[in-house]
């Protein structure tokens, strides 16, 4: 048998005791998708496709690999996580359209590639002062029509955590901490009422509190969709694209109201492309995943 053979035999089995023992949907979400590439002195590689999950199996996984294998192999002594494309090319600038999302959907084949992460219940929350009157978010000041006002409760602080939902957490937090984009979109997903909005909010709060200088906008497809048809009725394109491309993280709540809208999806795929072409951070929520929001674009969908 040969030497990889072997090691995909291993591999079997570690992923096999793995699911036992993290249950059926961490390990689509995580392990699944891994893959075994070389052994080389006592060190095996395990190929990722993404720096988000490359970070999370080493933080969470690799020292129970390491485990499992070395009872399967003793030869085995380490286990280095890697991520596929570092392997094949240059890497590429932050928020290329090819960059995976945040995190795989635990309910899609291990072959396709990561899309959302499903979203969970805010706790409840102590009472907090409100915003001023208007306080919306945009460069720190509380202005600019475009924006919706923020729930001064939701924040990171007042999520609770479980296992349903530390993935969600976990890439709303890295997002929020972030100098630079890491990937992009960020998109949540997941049934009414289970903390999506929340997790938006708190995203938004911790740049405000992190950053006051990068400009933020947080609205509603509804309201996306209202200003724009407000814009092409009026005759005032250029200051709405002005406005919308111009912040440094756009946020979209309920993403799936544009489903339909030909020319509303027209001008968020162009937005879109102008802000990741920009570097800028765009985090997305919807009451499921992209490929199931019906009437979606296909080019769409597929930024998504």
């Amino acid at each position: 048998m040969s030497v990889q053979g072997s090691l995909d035999q291993q591999w079997a089995k570690v992923r096999g005791r793995l699911k036992d023992e993290v249950g059926e949907t961490a390990y689509r979400s995580w392990l699944k998708p891994l893959t075994v590439g070389e052994f080389d002195g006592g060190q095996v590689r395990i190929v990722v496709p993404t720096r988000f999950m490359r970070d999370w199996i080493r933080t969470h996984y690799a020292d129970r690999i390491r485990a499992l294998w070395s009872g399967e192999n003793p030869g085995v002594q380490s286990v280095e996580i890697v991520v596929a494309a570092a392997r094949a090319e240059a890497p590429r600038p932050a928020g290329a359209f090819d960059a995976a999302p945040a995190v795989a959907d635990a309910a899609r084949p291990a072959a396709e590639a990561p899309r959302a992460v499903p979203a969970a219940e805010p706790a409840p929350e102590p009472d907090m002062p409100a915003l001023p009157a208007g306080g919306a978010l945009l460069g720190g000041e509380e202005r600019d029509d475009y924006s919706a006002l923020l729930d001064p409760r939701f924040t990171f602080e007042n999520f609770v955590v479980g296992k349903p939902n530390e993935l969600a957490f976990a890439a709303a937090r890295r997002v929020a901490d972030a100098s630079t984009v890491t990937f992009n979109p960020l998109f949540l997903y997941g049934g009414v009422g289970l903390g999506k909005t929340h997790l938006m909010h708190a995203i938004a709060w911790h740049i405000r509190k992190k950053d006051p200088s990068r400009r933020v906008i947080y609205l509603s497809a509804e309201k996306f969709k209202y200003q724009f048809i407000r814009a092409l009725r009026y005759k005032d394109t250029m200051a709405f694209k002005e406005q919308i491309r111009s912040v440094d993280v756009l946020m979209i709540d309920d993403v799936q109201f544009i489903s339909g809208k030909d020319s509303t999806q027209e001008e968020f795929f162009h937005t879109f492309n102008a802000l990741v072409d920009q570097g800028k951070q765009i985090v997305l929520t919807a009451d499921r995943s992209p490929v199931e929001i019906a009437s979606l674009e296909e080019r769409v969908t597929s930024r998504l």
